[in-house]
């Protein structure tokens, strides 16, 4: 399974690379059915990932991010201490999760989504 994963990211990350993203972290979960290894949750997406521009990467600091972190880093800011119930999350907040979530599968797969 360990080599399953290694294989698993550095394939996702030439990938993105190629594409001008850097995978920056991701998670992998796997279960058995049986004998039958499977993928047990989502995996290398704007939920399970992050993902962040090559071209504004900066060592040391804050990355600009096309994942989550955008949100995490608003209900941070609000000082939620990550207790139900969550906050609300106002239109511009969701308006730029979503903007960031197309952004990112129209950059790793050169398609759009139709809604």
């Amino acid at each position: 399974m360990r080599e399953l994963t290694l294989q698993l990211y550095r394939e996702a990350c030439a990938h993105a690379l190629e594409r001008g993203i850097l995978i920056a972290d991701t998670k992998f979960e796997f279960g058995f059915a049986g004998d039958t290894l499977m993928i047990a949750d989502e995996m290398l997406t704007p939920d399970s990932s992050r993902f962040w521009p090559a071209s504004a990467y900066r060592p040391g600091g804050a990355q600009v991010s096309l994942d989550k972190q955008f949100v995490r880093d608003y209900v941070e800011r609000l000082g939620w201490d990550k207790r139900p119930p969550a906050p609300r999350l106002p239109a511009e907040i969701v308006e730029g999760l979503r903007s960031r979530y197309l952004d990112i599968y129209r950059r790793l797969t050169g398609r759009d989504v139709t809604l």
